[in-house]
């Protein structure tokens, strides 16, 4: 099994690929950090044709770890499904209303968010490693839904998926002073003192963020899977050639 399937109902499919080594690229998803674009291409096709899609209803985008988020129209379909040159600019995070358009994320020990709001019919995928966590890339797009879509909070149901976990996530002060500067990021964060080094839980920050949003912890469902330690997660943290997983979701045409 090469896909984490966290949600499969009559309206909305949406989960994350995993590393496999009988795929090609051990199933890796991103041409950004791969060795033949063209083998990332079909492992993209094969997730296609497991969800009934095409890939060009897939839309991708160029992650920078930013607070950016980008709402996808239909005239975005196939963005950056094939090559890299055409996905989304400087954006980690999705959203639409449209059905049939998967939204992707990328991620290789950072957090992946996907969420849906059934009321608004709205879907949607977060980037958040922790540069965007300490910019609060999910409480601020949350907060945008909220204000600008008119969404009620409380219509969400979000699924975090796997990441590094906070015994591997190792970090200097830096890092450390930036979550702390968040105000409410202190129980997700410990100092070894052997090591000098602090050690923070991503996941952990990203659900308060979500809560904070106004989201009930009941609907925000969290894949503790370790992307380091359990051999299928691609982590970056221990190989900087690392593959990409990717999280998706798609609302069902009517």
């Amino acid at each position: 099994m090469t896909t984490n399937l966290y949600i499969n109902n009559s309206k909305f499919i949406a989960g994350m690929t995993m590393k496999n080594d009988a795929e090609p690229e051990h199933n890796n998803m991103a041409l950004h950090a791969c060795e033949n674009s063209k083998r990332i291409v079909e492992n993209r096709q094969k997730l296609a044709i497991s969800l009934q899609y095409e890939l060009d209803d897939f839309v991708c985008a160029n992650q920078t770890h930013s607070a950016n988020f980008h709402r996808v129209t239909p005239e975005d379909k196939g963005r950056g499904a094939r090559q890299m040159d055409t996905a989304i600019t400087d954006t980690d995070a999705l959203y639409t209303y449209e059905p049939n358009i998967v939204l992707c994320s990328f991620t290789a020990d950072c957090v992946p968010v996907i969420f849906y709001n059934e009321v608004k019919g709205l879907i949607g995928v977060i980037h958040s490693g922790w540069q965007g966590t300490a910019k609060e890339i999910t409480l601020k797009l949350f907060e945008h839904l909220t204000q600008a879509e008119q969404c009620n909070p409380s219509d969400f149901h979000v699924q975090i998926g796997v990441a590094l976990s906070q015994e591997k996530f190792e970090v200097d002060e830096d890092v450390y002073v930036k979550f702390k500067n968040l105000g409410y990021a202190d129980e997700f964060m410990y100092h070894n003192e052997q090591t000098h080094k602090y050690h923070i839980d991503n996941q952990l920050t990203v659900q308060k963020q979500c809560v904070l949003a106004g989201i009930p912890a009941e609907q925000i469902m969290m894949d503790r899977t370790c992307t380091y330690v359990d051999p299928s997660g691609f982590s970056y943290r221990e190989d900087k050639k690392s593959g990409r997983h990717l999280s998706f979701i798609v609302r069902k045409g009517d």
